[in-house]
């Protein structure tokens, strides 16, 4: 019997499916997860499918290598953080130098980085890959984002274009760059995402509040949206989500949900690396804060009794709603701006030289910010791949000079109802700085050399000055 071409450990949701595509492609595939209820589950999964004879299990590390093709390829799909650590450890004693690990989770990258390293000092390869996308993405094609050497990638490449989502007969898979670039951009990736989706959340709360929209009729906005420039995998769920009754009452489930958000720390780490690079992407931040926000219930719940808001105003239906989808379009071009800002930062302070064409390429399936305007992305980045900002495409420029008037209406009505919308106004705030000649910071100069003697520079002569204030 051949030995299988590759090897998976850890068979939660991801690491299932993962193997699963995986096998189904035609490549001979053996599993390993630390708990035999798994092994036993994915085996049962695969009963009497055609591509059963692609996949085994095995109940201990050393049977599972043994039973490798070598140089060996294993994709490691456990919890990010120590537990990395500890099942490269184990898995050393079994290896040859030469062969490949893949760490396949949501893993810092910092971390990425010094796991390279070491495995490079030893003799082996290692990716760090991010793959997005979800239990879908997993099982039907995932966006994969692999870093580290590009020879350990070569050795990787026909099995991730194989099963990776595809677009237009193209991967969404290519290589991105040394050591942590596939687990940063990924990192990047989900900032998008919860900027996005926070922007989606205040576009639903203004039609709620303010036109008193119903969960059916904002089925139908977005529904329609999604056939128009927003054409998005988010925008498509979320016209199913307002379209779902909850069995267990008369409601739609939307409104029996509590208003409390999740989150498993990449959008944090975006924000935190961004302030270290220097970068600003204030909607993602404010993203990542309002999820903080949301989790205080308790205290929500009593500010909501003590602090009083403005009244409800009242404006034109149809109108409103085309210029709620207009501002939420200038804002999503914002937001994706400043996730490709801190790319090209990042780019340019580890030398990774990041292809953005071809990332936003990869973003366009399988991963669950795939939308219809990262073809835009692409193509502004193939026309200047030296594009400082997105907002400087003649494409993106267009649509906000068209859009601005409307966007802003919708940040005035918001605020005078006394809606939260802190992704939509950080996301003006900052084109607004961005398109600025001249901000406010001569002052704050001024201030912090009267405080502090922390010096100023001036407009008329070279130098740096300091005044007895």
């Amino acid at each position: 019997m051949k030995k299988h071409q590759i090897g998976v450990i850890g068979l939660a949701v991801m690491g299932k499916n993962l193997a699963l595509n995986i096998a189904e492609h035609g490549f001979r595939v053996a599993v390993y997860n630390r708990s035999t209820g798994k092994t036993n589950e994915i085996l049962e999964e695969a009963q009497n499918k055609e591509y059963e004879g692609n996949l085994s299990a095995y109940y201990s590390l050393e049977e599972f290598t043994e039973d490798l093709e070598t140089p060996r390829k294993i994709i490691l799909m456990v919890k990010a953080g120590d537990a990395v650590d500890d099942m490269i450890n184990q898995l050393l004693p079994f290896l040859s130098k030469g062969d490949l690990i893949m760490d396949g989770g949501n893993s810092y990258y910092m971390d990425t980085i010094r796991r390279n390293k070491v495995l490079k000092e030893l003799g082996y390869h290692f990716l760090g890959t991010g793959i997005s996308g979800g239990e879908e993405g997993a099982r039907k094609g995932p966006a994969i984002m692999p870093g580290g050497a590009i020879d350990a990638y070569q050795m990787m490449e026909p099995i991730l274009t194989a099963i990776s989502a595809k677009v237009d007969n193209e991967p969404c898979s290519t290589y991105i760059g040394e050591d942590g670039a596939g687990h940063f951009v990924k990192m990047v990736h989900n900032g998008i995402e919860y900027a996005d989706m926070q922007l989606i959340g205040e576009a639903y709360d203004i039609m709620k509040k303010i036109l008193h929209l119903t969960p059916q009729e904002l089925h139908e906005v977005f529904d329609e949206w999604n056939q128009g420039e927003l054409n998005s995998y988010l925008i498509d769920i979320t016209a199913d989500i307002f379209a779902k009754k909850d069995i267990a009452s008369d409601h739609y489930l939307v409104d029996m949900i509590l208003d409390v958000g999740g989150q498993k720390g990449t959008g944090k780490w975006t924000s935190q690396i961004a302030l270290d690079l220097g970068a600003p992407i204030p909607t993602i931040t404010n993203a990542v804060y309002e999820r903080y926000l949301s989790a205080k219930k308790d205290e929500r719940i009593k500010a909501s009794q003590k602090l009083k808001g403005p009244e409800s105003i009242v404006t034109k239906q149809k109108d409103f709603i085309e210029a709620i989808r207009r501002a939420l379009y200038a804002s999503k071009i914002c937001a994706y701006a400043q996730g490709f800002g801190l790319l090209h930062t990042a780019s340019e302070q580890y030398g990774w030289k990041l292809r953005f064409a071809d990332i936003a390429k990869i973003f366009r399936g399988g991963c669950i910010i795939r939308a219809q305007f990262l073809n835009r992305i692409s193509d502004a980045y193939n026309e200047n791949p030296e594009l400082e900002n997105l907002l400087l495409a003649e494409y993106f420029s267009d649509i906000i000079n068209w859009y601005q008037t409307e966007w802003r209406e919708v940040i005035k009505a918001a605020i005078s109802a006394g809606i939260a919308i802190p992704a939509f106004s950080s996301a003006l705030a900052y084109y607004d700085s961005y398109r600025s000649k001249e901000l406010p910071m001569n002052l704050l100069q001024a201030q912090r050399d009267y405080f502090g003697a922390h010096t100023y520079q001036r407009i008329d002569k070279e130098g740096i000055y300091h005044t007895q204030w």
